[in-house]
C-alpha cells in the first residue's frame, strides 16, 4: 500500500474514532508526511511498513539539524509514535519501530552559538569566484546580519529588499510582517549577487521575485542551505553542529552581548513573546560572569 492510502486511513481514524479537532488531525498527518519527505530525500523508497527504527532516529537527527525547536520536535515525535501505534492497533504491523523513540526534553536549552571569528572563518572558506560562491556568501551574510529563519531566507523577495533604507521586509511565522535591518556587508554582497549573478539567471515563473535561486532557476530549498553550511563548516574546520538556525542564534546573542535592547532584538527576530527572546540573556549572563572572572582583581 502507498503512503497516501495509509495517510487517508489514519486521518479517518483520528477524525472518526478518536474525534480529534481538525487542526490536531492535520498536524498529526503532516508529521507523517515530513517523515515520508525525509525518506524520499534519503533515497529510502520504502512504504510505512518497511520503515525501521534506524530510519526514525535518522529522521529525528535531520529534524533537529534543520533547527526546529524542541517543542516542534516533541510534537513531531508524538505524531510519528501515534501513527505507528495506529498501525499496531489495526493489526497492520506487529513490531512498532517507533516504540523506543524519545522526544527531546522540553527544558529550555541554550542554543549553539558561533563566535564572530568562527563566522568569519566560515564566510572566508567560500570560493567567491563562482556564481554559487557569491550566492552562498550572500546567504550567510544575510542570515547573520538580519537573524532570519531559513524559510524566511529562501522565500525572500527582491521586491522586499529596500537598499535605500537598509531594510528587508520579512514575511515570518503566521504570515506576520516585520522590517529587519541589513548590515553594510550584507547589503553590499546582496547588491553584488543581484546585479552580477542573479541577473544572468533565468528564473522559473513562480520564482521571478525570489532572491536566491538554485541552478535550475527555482527558489533554493532549505535543505540546500543546510547542506551548504555543513560543507563550509568542514572546509573552515569548525567542529560545532552548525545549521542555518545557528546563524540566527549567533545574531541575537552577539547583539545582546553588545548591549542591545531586548525589545529591539525581539522585534528583529519576530518573536511574539519577549520570553522567547530572553533565552539569549542566559548566554549574556554567562559571558558577563566569565568577563568578571577574567578581569576583576577580586574575582
Amino acid at each position: 500500500m502507498a503512503w497516501d492510502v495509509f495517510l487517508t486511513e489514519y486521518k479517518n481514524y483520528l477524525q472518526l474514532e478518536r474525534s480529534l479537532a481538525e487542526n490536531t488531525v492535520a498536524a498529526y498527518v503532516h508529521d507523517v508526511i515530513k517523515l515520508k519527505q525525509f525518506l524520499d530525500i534519503s533515497n529510502r523508497n520504502v512504504d510505512p511498513l518497511q520503515v525501521s527504527s534506524t530510519d526514525l532516529h535518522n529522521f529525528l537527527e535531520y529534524v533537529n539539524e534543520l533547527g526546529m525547536t524542541v517543542h516542534t520536535q516533541a510534537r513531531v515525535v508524538s505524531g510519528i509514535k501515534g501513527f505507528y501505534k495506529y498501525l499496531v492497533f489495526e493489526d497492520i504491523i506487529e513490531d512498532n519501530p517507533a516504540e523506543l523513540l524519545e522526544a527531546p526534553k522540553l527544558g529550555r536549552k541554550l542554543p549553539d552559538v558561533l563566535s564572530f571569528d568562527e563566522i568569519e572563518q566560515i564566510i572566508s572558506s567560500i570560493d567567491r569566484s563562482t556564481a554559487n560562491g557569491q550566492r552562498d556568501l550572500t546567504m550567510l551574510e544575510v542570515l547573520y546580519s538580519s537573524g532570519l529563519r531559513v524559510t524566511e531566507l529562501t522565500s525572500l523577495k527582491i521586491s522586499n529588499t529596500y537598499f535605500d533604507l537598509g531594510f528587508l521586509r520579512i514575511i515570518g511565522k503566521g504570515s506576520k510582517e516585520r522590517l529587519v535591518p541589513m548590515g553594510k556587508s550584507a547589503a553590499k554582497q546582496l547588491k553584488i549577487y543581484l546585479t552580477e549573478v542573479r541577473v544572468h539567471q533565468k528564473p522559473k515563473p513562480e520564482a521571478r521575485d525570489i532572491v536566491f535561486l538554485n541552478r535550475f532557476g527555482g527558489a533554493i530549498s532549505r535543505i540546500s542551505v543546510f547542506t551548504m553550511i555543513k560543507k563550509q563548516c568542514v572546509m573552515a574546520g569548525i567542529r560545532k553542529n552548525v545549521s542555518p538556525h545557528t546563524f540566527r542564534h549567533s545574531f541575537a546573542t552577539h547583539l545582546i552581548e553588545g548591549g542591545a535592547d531586548l525589545r529591539a532584538v525581539q522585534e528583529m527576530l519576530g518573536h511574539e513573546s519577549i520570553t522567547t527572546t530572553e533565552i539569549y540573556t542566559h548566554l549574556d549572563r554567562d559571558y558577563l560572569s566569565q568577563t568578571l572572572k577574567e578581569f576583576h582583581p577580586r574575582a
